[in-house]
């Protein structure tokens, strides 16, 4: 049978619904899972919590220099200011220098001696893993995505103005489009998904249909010592 690519890329705008079919991807295959996002989000945090200013060069470069594997899994990432700082942070070149070799040791030596490394963020395809076997790009209307973006926050116990939503949203995608170094788009060979109008499980099934026809359909147990399930088969 066929071998799986080692690496899936998937980029696109917040909100869009790349996070949950990487994860959806991950389990699929027996890959490794790493959110990028989450890593400027934990810089931003730091900066944040140290009482500085995330535009800041120094002080956001130093957070990333910082960065270590724990501080990812923060809770308190998952709010909107620290969103916002994250977008800040992301744009400034020494931040995402210091954060590439963070990702590409995570796609070429996935955790957990996994067969392979789902990434998604905004550069994946482009920058951090040009030569990944399937790259992804997933989009959504702004209105759509700012409906998520408020469920996920009210779904969070977090009280949210559809109005601020849209206007902090707006200005994060023109810092990502716009930005000097590693803009967001889509990668010559990426297969783009619009995911307005379809369910997580369409837009799941289209990209797993992509995937085979790049001959990744066998779902990779890890060497040793793995879950039950994880040797079978995607159907």
């Amino acid at each position: 049978m066929t071998e799986a690519p080692s690496v899936v890329a998937i980029d696109g705008p917040a909100a869009s619904g790349k996070g949950t079919l990487a994860r959806r991807i991950a389990a699929a295959l027996g890959y490794a899972h790493l959110d990028t996002g989450m890593l400027y989000r934990a810089v931003g945090h730091a900066v944040l919590q140290a009482g500085g200013d995330p535009g800041d060069p120094r002080a956001a470069v130093a957070a990333a220099e910082a960065l270590a594997a724990a501080d990812v899994a923060n809770p308190a990432l998952r709010d909107e200011e620290t969103g916002n700082a994250a977008g800040i942070v992301a744009a400034d070149p020494g931040v995402r220098q210091a954060l590439l070799q963070f990702q590409r040791r995570f796609a070429a030596s996935p955790p957990g001696e996994a067969a392979g490394a789902v990434l998604d963020g905004r550069d994946i395809g482009t920058v951090i893993c040009p030569d990944a076997g399937i790259k992804l790009f997933v989009v959504a209307a702004l209105e759509e995505r700012v409906r998520r973006r408020v469920r996920e926050l009210r779904n969070r116990g977090i009280e949210s103005i559809p109005a601020q939503v849209l206007q902090d949203m707006k200005a994060r995608d023109e810092r990502d489009r716009t930005r000097a170094v590693a803009p967001l788009a889509p990668a010559a060979d990426a297969f783009v998904i619009d995911t307005t109008k379809l369910s997580a499980d369409a837009v799941f099934a289209r990209a797993m249909s992509f995937i085979r026809s790049r001959g990744g359909v066998e779902r990779k147990p890890p060497l040793s010592g793995g879950r039950s399930g994880r040797n079978r088969s995607y159907r």
